[in-house]
């Protein structure tokens, strides 16, 4: 684990204190990725026994972009692919095999498809706030903004803007209730115990 700090360290990436890699991550950096203090990244098959069908990978694959994982945060056999941007807020926790994408890969337009299937993306950045929770196996799509305190159904397919202190789930993700205060205090504390 040490051993794979001290080398993403040298190839760049802004790793904070006692970041805990479980398994080895791919990990491409052309922009900037910056994980803070106390994450973890679980990226071998049984350090989930949820069942993760891959590594994690986190690529910022143009020099603009920036993946940015705040402090505290947990993740397993996660995908995140910036063109633009992808940030991450504190506390938050992202289950099994999840998608975090914030472009398309290929043009929509099939003519533009034929003329250069690697261009002329839409592209655009992705915020996910502090202390959320994204149950196993969803796909988070460009432009999504998702408020603090919030959970996101296993499986959902999220796309917009998802308010705080609400559960969404399904695809599309919709709000299935809000949280009152109460609730959110509740949900923050649970969320660290089963961890």
């Amino acid at each position: 684990m040490k051993l794979y700090n001290a080398l993403y360290r040298i190839l760049g990436v802004n790793l904070g204190s006692s970041v805990k890699l479980q398994g080895f991550p791919i990990i491409i950096k052309k922009g900037k990725i910056d994980i803070g203090s106390n994450t973890t990244v679980k990226s071998s098959f049984l350090s989930n026994l949820i069942g993760l069908y891959q590594r994690t990978v986190i690529v910022a694959r143009t020099p603009e972009a920036y993946v940015s994982i705040g402090e505290n945060v947990g993740m397993s056999g996660v995908t995140i692919y910036a063109r633009e941007g992808v940030h991450i807020g504190k506390n938050c926790r992202i289950g099994g095999n999840t998608k975090i994408l914030d472009n398309d890969f290929h043009p929509v337009d099939p003519q533009l498809r034929l003329e250069a299937s690697n261009k002329n993306m839409a592209v655009k950045p992705i915020e996910i706030g502090e202390n959320v929770f994204i149950g196993c196996n969803c796909l988070i799509l460009k432009g999504t903004v998702i408020g603090d305190n919030t959970t996101i159904g296993a499986g959902s397919v999220v796309s917009g803007e998802i308010p705080a202190n609400c559960v969404a789930a399904g695809n599309p993700a919709r709000i299935i209730r809000y949280f009152d205060k109460k609730d959110a205090v509740i949900s923050v504390s649970y969320t660290h115990l089963t961890l």
